[in-house]
């Protein structure tokens, strides 16, 4: 059986183009561990991004792990046999590190199930001074790492091109290989602002629950950890790896466009932390799609919103003029330009998604969403006139202040948006498909609306139901629901503080059973996600530092509550929100 999961696992690398092998002599190991199926974790340019800037260090092997599906997990459970590494089929507990790469919240259980198929104790305290240390980074780990707080040994934060380098740096020169685990902890917490031990820190309770306070309980461990940001301009542009046709785009490289977004929409959580915005130069973006074309002719082109990149006319023309193929993730209505949607359609590309989030104007201020009836109405007109694109629609629910008119009010815009779609389309005497993507808010930290509780479940179910029947009669129009008890168990692990682990945990145990485990906790989940929060109170990511002002967060909530919109980002030019303060190309 272990035979067959190494031959599967050869036959996957025969299908890759740009893996990296290395010889183990002398080197630090790191497993790379994304928590979810191949097909998933190698869609992603994140985990792309850290595998390659680990392997171009010479002292350093980092191999891929992932969660096993389908054939390839039987074929685990059968054989008995630890989780393996992808590169060499090395044992995950043989590594010295294992990292995990976190992207969403939902992938929180696939940790520990990771940990148990690689014959390593779940929780911390379980684990002996034996190699590996496990970790975490990426975006959820500094939105709010206390849910996985009981199976981390530490936690790195920030973006991976400003401060992976440094890290390795003392792990590497530490020369602690013999030394006891809690050592290990103490040299890296003194030696690096951004690293979070939460052995290290004590939270403590109010009777009612709420923290009272989360202060270090070793003098090597900072009130505050910061979270880095890479700004420099000259660094290089990335783009994926490794390709391979196993995953969700194919062989397409992707290429990041830029990182943030400066919209200021109160509900999304990458739209703070990322800040400031950062776009590449148009020259830049133009030879570094070059590049990629010349091991692929399609490329993927990441941004938050791919129409506001500077340029991006130019650089979409340079693709198809090339004689290749490009795809875009989501565009912004009101900075969506006929010569970026002409390329998109010479590139083959079917189906375009834009955002309204909120079917009615109130609401759009609410969320400071800056987007009007008329420019989404424009957008529209402009799409449908270019070619027959679908278009895919993005609304959320239960949004602070909602009321059930702002929901009526969606099924009164996605009327007009198919009206204006058979109005432009009809001297083609053709048109694209409206496909709605309905989605529960999910309050986030870091964000305006991080105070805001979730909805109730059985309110978004109704509201769902309602636009479903409604919508069902106008014909012609898909509605895909999210499902509002996967947003409860999201909004639980985004909110909630280490007392969390425990539901997580017992779920494990239970074998996923999430209503078992949330029936039975003795921590009640409702706190953590129907419980409307004080501004005075100390919130379990507190401690923190990702450079945006507290304050600057309250007065968004508060302009919200009044249903009034504030400016975008104006890199530099302002000192609201407190990011803006710049030192040697990294912020701090």
């Amino acid at each position: 059986m272990s035979g067959d999961i190494i031959s599967l696992y050869r036959a996957r690398l025969a299908r890759e183009k740009g893996t990296i092998k290395k010889d183990w002599g002398g080197k630090l190991t790191v497993a790379l561990a994304y928590p979810n199926y191949y097909r998933l974790g190698m869609s992603n340019l994140g985990f792309q991004i850290v595998y390659r800037i680990l392997n171009k260090r010479a002292g350093v092997v980092a191999e891929r792990v992932f969660l096993p599906e389908g054939q390839e997990m039987s074929l685990y459970l059968q054989s008995g046999r630890p989780l393996l590494s992808l590169e060499s089929q090395a044992a995950l507990d043989k590594f010295h590190l294992v990292a995990f790469s976190l992207s969403f919240e939902n992938d929180y259980p696939n940790i520990l199930k990771m940990l148990e198929l690689g014959k390593i104790a779940l929780l911390f305290e379980e684990r002996t001074d034996q190699f590996p240390l496990i970790m975490a980074g990426g975006i959820t780990s500094f939105l709010n790492p206390e849910p996985l707080a009981p199976f981390m040994d530490f936690f790195l934060f920030g973006e991976a091109e400003a401060n992976l380098d440094e890290f390795i740096d003392i792990f590497s020169e530490m020369s602690l290989w013999n030394a006891r685990k809690n050592e290990i902890l103490s040299s890296l917490a003194r030696n690096m602002s951004s690293l979070y031990v939460p052995l290290f820190y004590e939270p403590q309770y109010h009777k009612d629950g709420t923290l009272k306070s989360f202060l270090p309980k070793n003098s090597n461990a900072p009130e505050r950890v910061k979270v880095p940001r890479r700004l420099s301009a000259d660094d290089q542009i990335p783009q994926s790896v490794i390709t391979t046709p196993d995953t969700e785009f194919g062989n397409k490289i992707l290429v990041e466009l830029g990182r943030g977004c400066g919209r200021s929409c109160r509900f999304c959580a990458a739209g703070f932390v990322y800040r400031p915005p950062r776009f590449y130069r148009e020259s830049d973006l133009i030879s570094s799609i070059e590049k990629a074309l010349k091991k692929s002719d399609q490329v993927g082109l990441l941004a938050a919103a791919v129409s506001d990149i500077p340029g991006i006319e130019n650089v979409t023309s340079f693709i198809v003029e090339s004689g290749s193929r490009f795809s875009v993730s989501s565009l912004r209505a009101d900075s969506i330009g006929r010569g970026l949607l002409e390329h998109l359609k010479q590139a083959g590309q079917r189906t375009l998604a834009i955002a309204p989030e909120a079917g009615s104007e109130r609401l759009r201020k609410v969320i400071n969403k800056h987007l009007t009836r008329e420019k989404i109405m424009e957008a529209v007109t402009l799409i449908s006139e270019t070619w027959d694109f679908s278009l895919k629609l993005y609304f959320l629910i239960g949004l602070p202040t909602e009321s059930r008119d702002d929901v009526s009010k969606i099924v009164d815009i996605v009327k007009a948006i198919k009206h204006y779609m058979v109005k432009a389309s009809a001297p083609r005497g053709r048109m694209g498909k409206i496909i709605l993507s309905v989605n529960c808010f999910i309050p986030k930290p870091f964000t305006p609306f991080q105070w805001f509780p979730m909805d109730q479940i059985s309110s978004l179910k109704e509201k769902q139901k309602r636009l479903r029947k409604t919508l069902g009669k106008v014909g012609g129009i898909g509605v895909n629901p999210d499902v509002p008890k996967w947003a409860y168990v999201q909004t639980l692990l985004s909110m909630g503080d280490r007392r969390v682990g425990s539901i997580l945990h017992k779920t494990h145990l239970l074998k996923g059973d999430w209503t078992k485990a949330l029936r039975f906790s003795e921590v009640n989940p409702d706190f953590f996600v129907y419980r409307p929060k004080g501004l005075d109170e100390l919130l379990p990511w507190d401690f923190i530092d990702n450079g945006i002002l507290k304050r600057h967060l309250i007065s968004e909530y508060e302009l919200a509550l009044d249903g009034e919109e504030s400016d975008i980002c104006h890199v530099g030019e302002c000192v609201r929100c407190g990011v803006c303060t710049q030192v040697d190309g990294i912020l701090k």
